[in-house]
């Protein structure tokens, strides 16, 4: 921007955008409704129509749902693009800076701190962010669903080229019509829940799709970025370590409260992940191969990589014969194709790859890696450093990313699993393990530690101990002999959900000496992967200190860490554990002060008692995809973490619809990518610099988080509260959806504590009353003093952690609807129950909102204009939806009340659709 220029409105570009592309969506929609015969249909469409408002809920016409459904869809991806489009602008117009928490924004900070240049470069250097992706029951579309956007958003980008030629402009109206149309006779609802299989299939498509094609642009960005802030170019070069990201999944491994989850869904998804990783790899070779058209007469092979040329033709045999023979003035071109016939995959146009075996194939990605580096070193050689870095740079850092795995697969269980599996054992050894859970804790570690000093198993391979012993070892032995094949760079770690105490960890070191999992060294016996504690409930996060600490002086996790230190003996590593922290299970026992506030004390004495034993902590957070299961803005999430806790290394989940929200295509995958790596390599710096001093406000937040939690705590304790919860939400109607492949509950018993956290947001979100993400904040805020109050109004801009917390309350109380509220909550039976607990919970509604204008000094209105505009855009069509369901429930509850099960079943679709649309319209699930 030059000097004296006015700044754009950007506000109102971006609003102006979604206005224009939204338009276009839904007068296509239209027309494909009409042409279908549904004039009726067509005219109910939102925004541009008549008001919504006026369709009474019990005479809307058939299928209004899936119609609203659609054009909720098509509103997100209008704003999501508009979003993308605005960031674009503001770059154009004031630079690389201009867009807060990327490296431009990032750099031109850091360097205003003074922070000297090389520790930036060598903070890069370090810094590891890992995604992992879950198939949590969140995502409510279907795969096909989620295919025809993909469809849709591809058009709308192709429609912000200027001076289109009016053939075009028909053709992409014509397409985007073909697809709405499809995606109409598609239907969003799941008639049933969705296999492994479809879940798998989806995460392959970010994880084959989307990301490779993002990284190289990561990598432009960051150059741009660096070189713009004035640093030294040389620095990113040639050899230079850059920031790693890698990926991880659940998917086929998270076998927590999923019996689905067996040994041979481990090993098939193992299988396609290696599959799909040489898949990504043989595509950019294959790429690579066209670019790399050198003559032989303008630049010959140097001797070098003459030398691994020969060596490649006589490991392959009669088909290098054959490749040498074809372009044979192309040398360059022919090492690459060497290369693309040693990858062992064979790629199949209509059916789906398998994985080959073949002579002089690669086993391991570090062998490919190796050819291309000779090549990047042998085009250095010969003057052509600028296509050593454009051409092949990329490739070798894809396989860096994703080696031959594409992905690391976690395994996950819960201890009580563990446990019975244990028992099973111990019984089928001779020794009894009936009274496990009635044994001492010391008892029971002496027992466990007894055993780690020996490498013996308790049985024979081939013999059966029982259904959870069987189930564990099955699985520990399919990654076992994945392991022996392939190496480890495929598997993650062993995570131990509901950790509650030591015995819990090293009841997997004795199921991984079961199964093959364990080394025998001099100095005693090891695990070859990591085991990992998961703390979630509020007391277990209070107790994870203490747990941790006695864990990290077990003799066998010392060891352990320092054999998985050496990273299977290709470099030297720090001493690093691994600790998850869920965000879900402490908000849904304590609310959502004491719960962040908790998490925060927590992976503080963490990170320190780490420190203390010489041992990186490396957090793995638990985040979902609402405010009350950790979610936020990215940035805003890593600079709230608690100083000295981050040391360039993190895990975060992504899941369900959240995944499709931040990578459903390139702009927004690269964004949302560059978020996490340039705030955790910001983060890492002002975190080594910084000493670990407890924040001065501690005691007051200790005292807010003490009172949310004691009238949170008021609130699910009442008697009747669950019949309240379960009559006033669409709970009832969600334990029948078809939104994931998990069950809604752990064990299936039906109480509160048994329920997963997901439908327990996903329910209060349905209608309006978002509890898990602000309720007990009013009372936690009231009961402080008013100097207390003070300090926290006076730190609110200055403590990262306090804006975060209170800021994401505020958005979950805007994102509230009173009058819906009540509506459902009309759907209670008795009364004086339904009475008595709207009082309560509007009473701490208005209190909330109340507390937080006066710490803010002004309304929501006034302060976050462009939120509620965005909820107001949406707010008359989701109107129209909520009463729809409130009808649909209530009727759907008659029938079953009445016994009419086959009444309740046929109208069960309309219900889920009205679910899944405002789903759409909410933009959340759980």
């Amino acid at each position: 921007m030059t000097k004296g220029q006015s700044v754009p409105d950007y506000v109102a570009i971006g609003f102006d955008k979604i206005e224009r592309d939204l338009k276009f969506f839904i007068e296509c929609l239209g027309e494909v409704l009409s042409e279908l015969g549904l004039s009726e249909l067509a005219s109910h469409l939102p925004w541009f129509g008549a008001s919504p408002n006026k369709v009474d809920p019990s005479e809307v016409p058939a299928q209004l749902g899936l119609v609203y459904s659609i054009a909720f869809q098509l509103l997100n991806m209008v704003e999501e693009n508009a979003a993308a489009y605005v960031r674009a602008l503001r770059e154009v117009e004031e630079g690389v800076t201009a867009e807060r928490g990327l490296w431009g924004d990032r750099f031109a900070k850091l360097k205003a701190e003074a922070i000297p240049e090389s520790v930036i470069a060598e903070t890069l250097g370090k810094v590891r962010v890992e995604p992992v992706l879950t198939a949590h029951p969140t995502e409510a579309k279907r795969l096909a669903v989620l295919d025809q956007h993909r469809a849709l958003y591809a058009l709308l980008g192709r429609r912000e080229k200027e001076h289109l030629p009016a053939s075009e402009q028909e053709s992409l109206r014509a397409q985007t019509m073909a697809a709405l149309e499809r995606l109409w006779r598609t239907g969003e609802i799941l008639l049933e829940k969705p296999t492994l299989t479809d879940e798998r299939r989806n995460v392959l498509h970010y994880l084959r799709d989307v990301f490779p094609k993002v990284l190289p642009e990561l990598d432009e960005r960051l150059h741009h970025a660096w070189v713009a802030a004035g640093f030294d170019a040389a620095r990113l070069g040639v050899g230079a370590k850059l920031p790693q990201v890698r990926f991880g999944t659940w998917v086929g491994g998270d076998r927590d409260g999923h019996p689905g989850v067996t040994a041979e869904v481990t090993a098939e998804t193992l299988e396609r992940l290696r599959v799909n990783a040489l898949v990504v790899l043989r595509r950019q070779l294959t790429a690579l191969a066209e670019k790399l058209s050198l003559s032989e007469w303008m630049q010959s092979l140097p001797p070098s990589l003459v030398a691994a040329r020969e060596k490649m033709t006589e490991a392959l045999g009669e088909k290098a014969r054959a490749i040498l023979a074809a372009n044979v003035s192309e040398p360059w071109r022919q090492y690459v194709e060497l290369m693309i016939e040693r990858t062992p995959v064979e790629v199949a146009t209509y059916k789906p790859s398998q994985l080959r075996a073949s002579p002089g194939g690669y086993q391991f990605a570090e062998e490919l890696a190796a050819d291309l580096t000779a090549l990047r070193d042998a085009l250095i050689e010969v003057g052509a450093k600028r296509l050593a870095e454009s051409d092949v740079r990329p490739v070798l850092r894809a396989v860096q990313i994703f080696g031959f795995h594409l992905a690391q697969l976690d395994i996950r269980q819960n201890s009580a699993f563990h446990v019975k599996a244990l028992s099973q054992l111990m019984s089928a050894a001779g020794i009894d393990g009936s009274q496990w859970e009635e044994w001492s804790e010391v008892e029971r570690l002496r027992f466990l530690e007894k055993e780690l000093r020996s490498p013996r198993p308790f049985l024979h391979a081939s013999a059966s101990a029982g259904p959870e012993a069987d189930a564990i070892l099955g699985c520990y032995r399919v990654i076992a002999a994945h392991i022996a094949r392939c190496g480890s760079d495929g598997v993650g770690a062993l995570i131990v959900s509901m950790t509650r105490r030591l015995s819990d960890l090293l009841v997997v070191y004795v199921l991984a000496r079961e199964a093959g999992l364990t080394r025998t060294l001099p100095e005693g016996l090891v695990c070859i992967l990591p085991v990992v504690p998961l703390f979630e409930t509020l007391d277990d996060l209070e107790a994870a200190p203490s747990i941790l600490g006695t864990f990290l002086e077990e003799p066998m996790t010392r060891r352990s860490l320092e054999f998985i230190s050496w990273n299977g003996g290709r470099e030297k590593l720090p001493l690093t554990q691994q600790v998850m922290v869920g965000y879900s299970d402490s908000n849904k026992d304590s609310g959502i002060v004491a719960s962040q506030w908790g998490l925060q004390k927590a992976q503080a004495r963490l990170a320190q008692l780490g420190r203390d034993a010489g041992v990186r902590v490396r957090f793995f957070h638990g985040r979902g995809g609402t405010v009350s299961r950790g979610a936020g803005p990215t940035h805003r999430f890593l600079e709230a973490l608690p100083n000295n806790s981050l040391c360039g290394d993190i895990r975060l989940t992504e899941q369900g619809e959240t995944i499709a929200q931040k990578f459903g295509n390139f702009v927004t995958a690269t964004y949302n990518l560059e978020l996490l790596l340039a705030g955790v390599t910001a983060a890492t710096i002002e975190h080594e610099r910084s000493a670990p001093i407890p924040p001065p406000l501690a005691p007051v937040l200790e005292k807010l988080a003490r009172s949310s939690q004691q009238a949170y705590r008021r609130l699910i304790d009442t008697e009747d509260f669950l019949t309240f919860y379960r009559q006033a939400t669409p709970i009832d109607a969600l334990e029948h959806s078809r939104i994931g492949s998990r069950p809604s509950r752990r064990t299936g018993k039906p109480s509160l504590a048994d329920l997963r956290a997901i439908p327990w947001v996903f329910s209060w979100s349905q209608a309006r009353f978002y509890v898990p993400g602000w309720f007990g904040a009013g009372s936690g805020l009231k009961a402080l003093a008013a100097d207390e109050l003070a300090g926290i109004k006076d730190q609110l801009r200055t403590w990262p952690f306090l804006y975060y917390v209170l800021t994401n309350i505020e958005s979950s109380i805007a994102s509230t609807d009173l009058e819906l509220m009540n509506a459902y909550a009309d759907l209670v039976q008795d009364k004086a129950l339904r009475d008595k607990f709207m009082k309560i919970i509007v009473d701490e509604w208005h209190l909330t909102r109340e507390m937080l204008e006066k710490l803010r000094g002004a309304p929501m209105t006034e302060r976050r204009p462009r939120m509620l505009r965005t909820l107001q855009l949406r707010a008359e069509a989701l109107r129209v939806l909520h009463w729809q369901e409130i009808h649909l429930l209530e009727k759907w509850r008659g029938y079953r009340e009445s016994g009419d099960e086959a009444a309740a079943e046929k109208m069960l679709p309309d219900l889920l659709l009205s679910i899944n649309a405002i789903a759409s319209g909410l933009r959340t699930t759980g």
